[in-house]
């Protein structure tokens, strides 16, 4: 078993590219929703979700309670950033939600293809 240190640049650089990369996809989402839209407004979606997650996960809290909280947050600041009606929020963080999750199965899936690379 591969034993790994904790340190605190280590979580604190997992939280600002979770962050990261959670508010590219939220600006795709609103993208996808709302047509076109600044991308700044799109960096106060991802920290919440991302810290949510870090935190959820470092106090080994159930999966399906990180996810819920995760996309109650994702919502709210959906609302909060975008100033739109509900049925667009939702829409949006829908969006994210899956654009999310698509982005995330194919950059697992191409680690693990260049990890079993031969030679």
């Amino acid at each position: 078993m591969l034993l790994q240190t904790v340190t605190p640049r280590a979580v604190l650089g997992t939280t600002v590219l979770l962050a990261l990369f959670l508010s590219l996809t939220a600006h795709v989402a609103a993208r996808n929703v709302l047509g076109d839209v600044d991308p700044r407004r799109a960096l106060y979606v991802g920290p919440l979700p991302a810290v949510i997650s870090v935190v959820g996960n470092a106090l080994d809290a159930p999966g399906a309670l990180i996810v819920l909280a995760a996309l109650v947050v994702d919502g709210t600041m959906f609302r909060w950033s975008y100033e739109q009606p509900r049925r667009a929020v939702a829409a949006m963080t829908l969006i994210h939600g899956v654009v999310t999750t698509l982005l995330v199965g194919v950059l697992l899936l191409a680690s693990v293809l260049l990890a079993s690379m031969p030679g």
